[in-house]
């Protein structure tokens, strides 16, 4: 196992431009820091379940199944598309209620919950972690495969708990300073709700 190497490979496929990363980016700038400082959070945790899916061999049998592997898409892109169709129905409050300091906050466990479960049930990161795991592990040593890739998902999530929160942060200080213009809050909801419902179609359609 090569953690140097691992790491540095593992921080450029985090920051390429996909799936999460546009979420988590469109989400910051349509709520605000909190909550896409919660969502990257819950898509970076998710990997652990791919991890654990990997590390099992259970991430195989998935991808060795016609059948598991298209129910997997379906169901990952009916809950994107739920996810944006919620945004785009959102009522936004006006722009002073979002980048106030005070005053009660929205709770932002429910958008972390999500990102959890939106990474987590996405069969295109099970085929991933399929792929790119194993590349790092070395037969023969000491601690079994399994364990060593159970060790290298750990240190995606970690690279991604970091990249991911500051992407949401960053994302939401721009989306607040946006959400001072009339009407600018309920816009980004709507191309938030785009996104994921984009993002949801792609997943059920593409092959």
């Amino acid at each position: 196992m090569q953690a140097g190497s691992f790491l540095a490979a593992a921080v450029v496929v985090t920051l390429a431009p996909g799936p999460d990363n546009l979420m988590i980016l469109s989400l910051g700038l349509a709520r605000g820091r909190r909550a896409g400082l919660a969502f990257g959070l819950g898509c970076a945790l998710g990997c652990l379940s791919h991890t654990a899916l990997a590390a099992l061999g259970v991430s195989a049998l998935i991808a060795a199944s016609p059948v598991a592997f298209l129910a997997l898409q379906i169901v990952g892109g009916i809950y994107l598309i739920w996810l944006g169709l919620g945004a785009w129905r959102s009522r936004t409050p006006p722009a002073p209620t979002i980048v106030s300091s005070s005053g009660p906050k929205p709770p932002v466990w429910p958008l972390f919950r999500r990102g959890l479960v939106a990474n987590a049930i996405n069969p295109k990161v099970v085929l991933f972690f399929l792929a790119f795991l194993p590349q790092f592990v070395v037969v023969g040593r000491a601690d079994s495969e399994a364990m060593q890739m159970a060790t290298l998902g750990g240190l995606f999530t970690l690279q991604a708990v970091v990249l991911f929160g500051l992407i949401g942060w960053f994302s939401g200080m721009i989306g607040q300073g946006l959400g001072r213009i009339p009407g600018a809050a309920r816009r980004l909801d709507q191309v938030a709700g785009i996104i994921f419902i984009g993002l949801g179609l792609r997943l059920i359609l593409v092959r």
